[in-house]
């Protein structure tokens, strides 16, 4: 049976409704603030109680950490899109979501250059150089020792990887960043959510104590009527 939502004044299946006063008071307390007008029968969609959740989880954190960051505003969006942020965590892409030319390039050149198949591909060009140039080529050759060509070929090349090593640790320290901003949504958004169960689960224990009493209540009130209608036939 479909009805009306008294926030939105949308149409929802009786599933997707909720009376008022079967929420948690910390909800149906967001909700009274904003809709003076609603009474404990009034009937809540789904989507005004996802945002009151939002904007109390909101209220929360703001009394905790004052002024939210962009990572707590994220951490509020997973919850309200019920994400889950582990399986979606901050990839290496930049803001367009795809890698450019230069970064691509210096991961590589930094993969290779620290690498044992740099070091003994390199260690074994320079051998060739030097027995190439002393042995068959009797010192006369285009690079006679001390080898002033080499010298030159390895003065660019570690001009050259100096840059690549800075923009290599550029990277990491950018990937480093991205792994601890989402280490800490995840664990932002998991002391949310188990504050949200210690409320719901407190919420569900004073609604169980609560009906104890009353049937506890109904009990008392059996007994008496049944003591007095004792006392009523002993009388007779």
């Amino acid at each position: 049976m479909a009805q009306t939502c008294a926030v939105t004044g949308k149409v929802y299946s009786s599933e997707k409704l909720r009376v008022l006063a079967a929420l948690p008071p910390q909800i149906a307390g967001v909700l009274r603030e904003k809709n003076p007008e609603l009474t404990d029968n009034s009937l809540i969609g789904i989507d005004a109680l996802n945002e009151a959740r939002l904007e109390y989880v909101r209220q929360l954190l703001q009394t905790q950490l004052g002024d939210l960051s962009h990572l707590d505003e994220e951490v509020l969006q997973s919850l309200r899109r019920q994400e889950v942020l582990s399986e979606h965590p901050a990839g290496e892409e930049d803001e367009n979501g795809k890698l450019t030319v230069g970064q691509k390039l210096s991961d590589k050149l930094a993969e290779f250059g620290g690498s044992w198949t740099f070091i003994m591909s390199f260690g074994g060009f320079m051998a060739v150089w030097i027995l190439l140039n002393v042995l068959l080529l009797a010192n006369h050759g285009y690079d006679p020792y001390p080898f002033i060509l080499l010298n030159l070929i390895l003065s660019c090349l570690a001009s050259l990887q100096a840059p690549v090593i800075m923009m290599s640790q550029n990277r990491q320290e950018s990937r480093d960043r991205k792994r601890a901003e989402n280490d800490y949504k995840i664990n932002l958004k998991a002391e949310l959510e188990i504050r949200h169960l210690h409320d719901k689960m407190d919420y569900l224990l004073h609604q169980h104590a609560t009906r104890l009493m009353e049937v506890q209540q109904i009990q008392l009130e059996l007994l008496r009527e049944m003591a007095k209608g004792r006392n009523r036939d002993a009388k007779y």
